[in-house]
């Protein structure tokens, strides 16, 4: 891992983070990991979660991963209680869990929008709604919601995906709103393209890799550290005046 900014308010900090056992969310473990915060992340995928913690044993907290499905509502809420029993009051929470499976307009089904719905914007409403009050009770809290600029872009071939990252930034403001009486900040940090283990394997040819740097201004593909980053700024006490929030990170590509 690359070097990063020190944040002291991050030190000691129980961190939530869904979506945690590969890509960008990952990283964002380590990230935390390495500011001594201590970890939790929750993950559909048992193997890559236990597999992470392993791999990620040499900072002060140990990682801890749950596995949870976060389509059901009752048992994510169930580990969020085991959560705070087992390691305190959640102060930070970043909302990252995603699927931008593709699927053109032909083959949805009512089920499977349902699904989109679920998978990519459902559960981080209902993830706030069961740690607010651990940072009410703790006097601030930050939540970082991850979207994507797909839906800035227009971009097609997966209208549920779009869909629902979309309305994450109508989220993250309006949750802002209701919460920052309660001194807890609530951000957005938007990926661009960001180049994963996944996006190699499904996606990136030199083709397309030469489209894309002809339509950043930065001459890079983007790595998982480049979200990481500011989701660290944003959690930290350092953009203590900064919520409400949508901040792109796609190496200027959206206007």
């Amino acid at each position: 891992m690359s070097e990063i900014a020190s944040y002291p308010s991050l030190k000691d900090q129980v961190v939530l983070i869904t979506g945690g056992a590969s890509g960008i969310g990952e990283t964002i473990v380590e990230n935390f990991l390495q500011q001594e915060s201590k970890v939790v992340f929750l993950d559909k995928e048992k193997e890559l979660g236990l597999k992470l913690v392993s791999k990620l044993k040499n900072y002060k907290y140990k990682a801890i991963f749950k596995e949870c499905d976060l389509i059901n509502i009752d048992d994510l809420k169930s580990i969020i209680n085991q959560i705070r029993e087992e390691v305190g009051l959640i102060s930070i929470l970043v909302n990252n869990a995603a699927s931008d499976e593709r699927h053109d307009i032909d083959s949805v089904t009512p089920e499977y929008w349902d699904n989109r719905m679920n998978v990519n914007l459902r559960h981080y409403f209902f993830t706030i709604q069961s740690v607010y009050k651990d940072m009410k009770q703790l006097g601030k809290g930050t939540i970082v919601n991850i979207g994507s600029f797909s839906w800035m872009l227009g971009q097609g071939n997966m209208p549920g995906y779009t869909t629902a990252k979309s309305a994450i930034m109508g989220l993250t403001r309006t949750i802002a709103r209701d919460l920052g009486i309660y001194n807890i900040r609530v951000n957005c940090v938007v990926p661009g393209w960001i180049i994963t283990e996944r996006q190699k394997k499904l996606w990136l040819t030199p083709e397309i890799e030469k489209q894309q740097l002809e339509r950043q201004c930065i001459k890079r593909m983007l790595e998982p550290n480049d979200i990481a980053k500011p989701v660290l700024f944003f959690a930290s006490d350092q953009s203590s005046g900064c919520t409400a929030q949508n901040y792109v990170v796609d190496g200027g590509v959206v206007n």
